[in-house]
């Protein structure tokens, strides 16, 4: 059985391209593999921003962690696990002001974790969550996908590449205030990528 890992971080819950997006994918997804368990995790509440305290205990060995560390990284500990146990993670996410919303870049900074999502060698970091398969699904206003001002869709790659995820894939419903029949052309290839 395998697992998806849906992360929406629009601030809209209603009329939201990326949340329609990733819905119909996912539902795409599932109808090619009906056994398969969807994790949600919805960001765009926010989440914790790491703080000395969070930092302190991350750099702890795990092993000499005191109760309260243990605790710091409680939250992060869930969100890596859910990252870690997943297949194939839905990412459905606007640009906002050229890049991600700061609850997506929250979620980044408590799953990239040295020793849990990657490691330190002698060559370079390596990232642990080999085999999986991400989809960035990206809606725009005015910024197009791609471009060299935008710092949210090749930020996203990267990201997800230095943990270890390269099979990604990013549809891009850009520009719609200038052409709103990019969503449907996004929701088609989405469509597309799942078949």
């Amino acid at each position: 059985m395998s697992t998806i890992l849906q992360i929406d971080a629009s601030a809209r819950k209603t009329d939201s391209v990326t949340r329609a997006l990733t819905e119909s994918l996912v539902k795409t997804l599932i109808g090619k593999d009906p056994d398969a368990k969807v994790l949600v995790r919805d960001v765009s509440q926010g989440l914790p921003y790491l703080d000395e305290e969070w930092v302190g205990a991350n750099f702890t060995d795990p092993a000499k962690r005191s109760a309260e560390q243990r605790m710091k990284l409680a939250f992060s500990d869930t969100l890596v696990s859910e990252l870690k146990s997943a297949d194939t993670i839905v990412i459905g996410t606007p640009i906002y002001n050229f890049s991600v919303p700061a609850a997506l870049k929250a979620w980044i900074d408590q799953i990239a974790r040295a020793r849990e999502t990657f490691v330190y060698s002698e060559n370079g970091p390596i990232g642990l969550l080999e085999d999986k398969r991400a989809y960035v699904l990206v809606a725009s206003g005015g910024t197009k996908v791609g471009s060299e001002i935008d710092f949210a869709s090749t930020y996203l790659e990267h990201v997800l590449g230095f943990v270890g995820i390269k099979d990604v894939t990013i549809v891009a419903a850009d520009q719609l205030m200038a052409d709103p029949a990019n969503r449907d052309a996004a929701l088609a290839k989405t469509l597309e990528l799942a078949a």
